[in-house]
């Protein structure tokens, strides 16, 4: 059974920095991907950033030159570096794995950006 756990959240005021780390566990395959999504308060989940196995990127635009997602394939662990934090970047972060052309969540972590 897929498992992902994620940690690194919590407060912070603008400008500043925080990274998460999502571990991955049971029934992974080498190939896959692995990403970072965001849910604020009424609206939709969006993409953040998506890493493949093989190390390929994808950021949404407003995160670009912002944060930084990378992945340890020995570890089955992805994690978002993220810096110069903003208001609107307030939000319950997602991690998500496909692999197989199915899709795993893990169960949020609430990152708030105030002063």
């Amino acid at each position: 059974q897929v498992q992902l756990v994620e940690s690194g959240g919590g407060l912070v005021q603008p400008g500043g920095s925080l990274r998460l780390s999502c571990a991955a566990s049971g029934g992974i395959f080498s190939i896959n991907t692995m990403g970072w999504y965001r849910q604020a308060p009424g609206k939709q989940r969006q993409l953040v950033a998506t890493i493949t196995s093989g190390g390929s990127t994808n950021y949404e635009d407003s995160v670009k030159g912002r944060f930084t997602i990378s992945r340890d394939n020995a570890k089955n662990t992805v994690y978002l570096q993220m810096n110069s934090l903003k208001p609107e970047d307030t939000a319950v972060y997602y991690c998500k794995l496909i692999v197989v052309g199915l899709s795993y969540w893990g169960q949020g972590t609430q990152v708030t950006v105030s002063s």
